[in-house]
């Protein structure tokens, strides 16, 4: 029997990169592809692959949040999360909420299949480089005697700053000229750093950790 797969991810070239590198595996087959965590939720209520490769940011809710859903709702259903966001933060918050796998998407066939064969035997597959990142976040944060500030891009910072100033995301986009899409994905970036769950518990990690100096 092969192994069952679904793709989920909003980007139509991603999808189609990924079915491109399993169409020559025999023992793999792509059931489904989604766009949205909606349509996603719609069709497993009809069929579960195995194997679900699931985007980190999809345009109508995040990726912890569908994961945990999933996870919660059809726990035999093994999650690889596939994204270009290579912090260990992200990586902890999707395992945290019952991801088997995180892998980049720059990754090459053979791993991409190495992996879903792996979170298919029910075992956790990590990036090597990111596994490598986190040992050495886990070495490092053992050295540390007290609270240090989490490391903030400029662009997180600056956004930062505008939520605190009570500004919504389409008018930081507006600011920054940038896109509303963008500046989601940097809120969610900064919930993640500062491990809050809302606007409210980032403003106040945000005071507490002295970022706003």
């Amino acid at each position: 029997m092969p192994i069952t797969v679904a793709i989920t991810d909003d980007h139509p070239l991603a999808v189609a990169g990924l079915q491109n590198m399993l169409s020559s595996c025999s023992h793999i087959k792509v059931l489904n592809t989604y766009s949205n965590g909606a349509e996603l939720l719609q069709g497993l209520e009809a069929e579960q692959p195995d194997v679900l490769l699931l985007d980190v940011l999809l345009p109508d809710t995040k990726g912890p949040e569908l994961a945990a859903v999933i996870h919660s709702k059809y726990p035999k259903i093994n999650i690889l999360a596939i994204t270009s966001l290579d912090a260990p933060v992200h990586v902890k918050a999707m395992l945290r909420n019952g991801c088997k796998g995180y892998l980049l998407k720059n990754t090459d066939v053979q791993t991409l299949i190495h992996a879903i064969e792996e979170v298919h035997r029910g075992n956790e597959y990590i990036e090597p480089s990111i596994k490598e990142q986190m040992l050495q976040n886990m070495l490092h944060f053992k050295k540390q005697t007290s609270i240090k500030k989490p490391s903030l891009t400029r662009r997180e910072t600056e956004i930062l700053h505008l939520i605190i100033e009570e500004n919504t995301n389409q008018e930081i986009a507006d600011k920054l000229f940038l896109s509303l899409r963008t500046i989601e994905n940097h809120r969610f970036s900064l919930f993640q750093k500062l491990d809050v769950k809302n606007t409210v518990g980032l403003v106040k990690a945000a005071i507490q950790l002295g970022l706003m100096e």
